[in-house]
């Protein structure tokens, strides 16, 4: 048992540590799957095989927490041909994505909300973060017991619902009763199960795409941060809506669809620099990928399917460099949103921070934000 504990510490020396604020040049311990120590200067413990990686150039961060992705893979709209494929481990570490939130899309019929959980199970057993929403755009929503709250309370990886799909063309309308009852039974359900309870909200193109969660908060006790938006960068109106709605509720800016869609979209580092200019809390706002999630593109006048791309986790990282680089943006600021804000908004334990007694997700990046190590849970991965 100590030669195994002795092959789990690592040291990390000379780092910038953003923890995601910045804390300076630390060195880092890190001992089986937690962070042991942070401080100036860290000596290996006495008598302990230690392995020690200088950090002298490198920015050392939390791993990333994407929280909106199509883990069993998504798609379908253009026939059994545009199904996208599973999200393997190697999509995750290229883009320093240590932890993530599975949920189902459109196809809520021929994809289960059981397969996702197995794949929860399958990244888990790889040595990375899982966790997953029951449900799917659909309304009744699928879920394994028949029953969201039984979901919700029983299943540890099951956190909330989602993707519920409001004001789309490929949404099942779902009136303002349907959506709090789905809401309410969540919030009940991650209190009973110690969970965030939350649900994941696909905004779809219609215009004043935000009124079934106004609709549902103006007719019940529920809050506004019972929800998550996302895709709320998918073109203007929506966006322009986002500014003030991100003032009382959460909103997620999608990174993977820019630039396939660039005559539409908000590009996510400029959506992320605007939404703060108008005074939404930056501890409102989160980026997720929608990786492995397709990218549909529909004719405005006729409906049909034109075009077809896939998310990647990768685009997170782009789109931070780019906040950063491009934007002008701090990047302790730019990294919350893929770090922290996640983290506590979904009630995730130990992620999101470079904190002692917390998780050991970590990524090491050099200047021009290129990936030289990804830690996740203490094990050094193989990028």
């Amino acid at each position: 048992m100590l030669k195994e504990l002795k092959m789990m510490l690592t040291l990390f020396k000379n780092a910038q540590v953003y923890g995601p604020h910045f804390l300076g040049t630390r060195d880092v311990l890190t001992g089986g799957k937690v962070i042991l120590g942070i401080n100036e200067h860290l000596d290996p413990p006495a008598g302990m095989e230690v392995q020690t990686i200088d950090c002298t150039g490198l920015r050392l961060v939390p791993g990333f927490v994407d929280s909106h992705v199509h883990i069993t893979g998504g798609g379908g709209e253009g026939g059994p041909a545009s199904r996208m494929p599973e999200l393997t481990l190697k999509m995750m570490l290229e883009g320093g994505v240590t932890t993530v939130i599975g949920c189902l899309g459109t196809d809520g019929f021929t994809r289960s909300v059981e397969s996702v959980l197995m794949k929860v199970k399958s990244l888990r057993a790889q040595g990375v973060s899982a966790w997953m929403y029951t449900g799917a755009y659909q309304v009744p929503t699928p879920t394994i017991t028949g029953d969201v709250m039984k979901d919700i309370a029983l299943f540890e990886e099951i956190i909330g619902v989602g993707e519920v799909a409001v004001s789309d063309h490929r949404s099942s309308l779902p009136t303002t009763t349907e959506l709090a009852r789905i809401a309410s039974q969540a919030r009940v359900a991650g209190m009973i199960g110690g969970k965030a309870g939350i649900v994941n909200v696909h905004m779809g193109d219609a215009q004043d795409p935000f009124k079934p969660i106004h609709d549902v908060v103006a007719n019940s006790e529920l809050k506004y941060k019972q929800f998550i938006p996302t895709h709320c960068n998918r073109n203007t109106y929506i966006f322009d809506d986002a500014k003030e709605y991100g003032k009382k509720g959460y909103v997620d800016i999608t990174t993977s669809s820019y630039p396939y869609y660039a005559d539409e979209e908000i590009k996510p580092s400029l959506a992320l620099k605007e939404l703060m200019a108008c005074g939404v809390p930056l501890q409102h706002i989160t980026f997720t990928s929608d990786g492995c999630g397709s990218l549909p593109g529909f004719d405005p006048v006729t409906g049909k399917l034109i075009k077809i791309e896939m998310g990647l986790p990768s685009a997170n990282l782009r789109e931070i460099k780019e906040a950063v680089l491009e934007d002008g943006i701090p990047l302790e600021q730019a990294l919350q949103v893929i770090t922290s804000n996640p983290a506590n908004i979904l009630k995730l334990t130990g992620k999101g921070h470079i904190i002692e007694g917390y998780d050991a997700d970590i990524l090491l990046l050099d200047e021009d934000f290129n990936l030289v190590h990804v830690m996740a849970l203490g094990k050094l991965m193989t990028l």
